[in-house]
């Protein structure tokens, strides 16, 4: 398969509408949120990929400003769930109340809670317990709430998008191995340079309020362009290197580093090389190609690793970051 593919006459009109689209919801965004480009794009490759998002950040760094903008922007339903400590699995999912009709027969209704939607903002996810936390498991999966051995449909598209405090604060559970797995990436949410924080004063302590985005797209071509996502073509050799990325995470591995075996525990699985493919393909589109690089299997290698390798505590002692064994296993494989 060639790095430049003929595109036909329909792919070629369908990809200048992504381009055109995906710009507008770029300046609807930055016209409410200052900055931030690179999460930005992270958060829509999510939405390309059909994936779900964690976003990890001190509180106060627009995590959740970011999320509602960009749902008014793409034109979807969007809901939030504000997770407290004693928030139930009912809470997300909704539960069966019995009702009584007209003549006076009861019956058993389902009542739908606010994961039927869209976006759905998971504010401050590890604020609650692991119980309430697996909730989500099932939506994230399978694109499905069961309630009383009921099973129901959620909308289409689907995304969980996630805020949670970094874990060193007090009033954070840990969220379990298997529901980090699920979330395509984990997005560090810093703060802002001085100009920016300038412009955000500015901009939210006038007079005038900051403008509503005004939505681009609607459910339905969302659809379409995740479909076409999936058409992007990838080389064999760049497929090859997305593969021993991952596998050179694994201490196992005859391609890991000194690094990852001496810090490593865990390395990830083929779940993230499938991640990281579809996004560098997602990736592809909204830097104006029509085929996947090298280049964008390496920007998406921190967001989609980062919560899926587990380090040991000679890390920790030694004081090496995961960002640094990321950095380590990518500089690894470009020599």
């Amino acid at each position: 398969m060639t790095d430049n593919p003929t595109l036909t006459e329909s792919a070629a009109r369908e990809v200048e509408d992504f381009r055109y689209v995906f710009d507008n919801i770029r300046h609807q965004v930055g016209q409410v949120v200052v900055g931030q480009d690179e999460v930005v794009e992270h958060l829509l490759i999510t939405l390309l990929v059909g994936g779900h998002c964690l976003i990890t950040g001190m509180p106060g760094t627009a995590k959740t400003l970011l999320v509602r903008t960009l749902s008014e922007a793409l034109g979807l339903q969007h809901n939030r769930i504000q997770f407290t400590p004693d928030l139930m699995p009912t809470d997300i999912t909704g539960t069966d109340i019995i009702s009584e009709d007209g003549s006076g027969q009861r019956n058993w209704s389902f009542v739908p809670g606010p994961i039927f939607t869209n976006v759905l903002l998971a504010d401050e996810i590890n604020r609650t317990p692991p119980k309430t936390q697996a909730a989500l498991l099932e939506a994230m999966q399978e694109n499905s709430a069961t309630v009383r051995g009921n099973m129901h449909q959620l909308p289409q598209p689907f995304f969980v998008l996630a805020t949670q405090n970094p874990l060193e604060l007090e009033g954070t559970y840990p969220l379990p191995e298997a529901q980090l797995d699920r979330f395509l990436f984990n997005i560090l949410l810093d703060y802002l340079p001085a100009e920016d924080e300038l412009e955000v004063v500015a901009r939210f302590t006038g007079e005038h309020q900051a403008p509503r985005p005004t939505p681009c797209t609607d459910a339905e071509q969302i659809m379409r362009f995740q479909q076409l996502v999936r058409q992007v073509p990838i080389s064999e050799s760049v497929a090859k290197h997305a593969v021993d990325l991952v596998r050179a995470t694994r201490p196992v591995d005859a391609r890991a580093s000194d690094l990852v075996k001496r810090y490593v525990k865990f390395g990830a699985s083929v779940r993230a090389t499938l991640f990281i493919t579809l996004s560098a393909k997602a990736r592809a589109l909204m830097h104006g190609r029509y085929h996947v690089t090298h280049d964008d299997i390496n920007a998406l290698a921190a967001p989609v690793l980062r919560h899926r390798v587990l380090i040991n505590y000679f890390a920790e002692s030694d004081g090496v970051s995961m960002e640094d064994i990321l950095g380590d296993v990518v500089r690894s494989l470009g020599q």
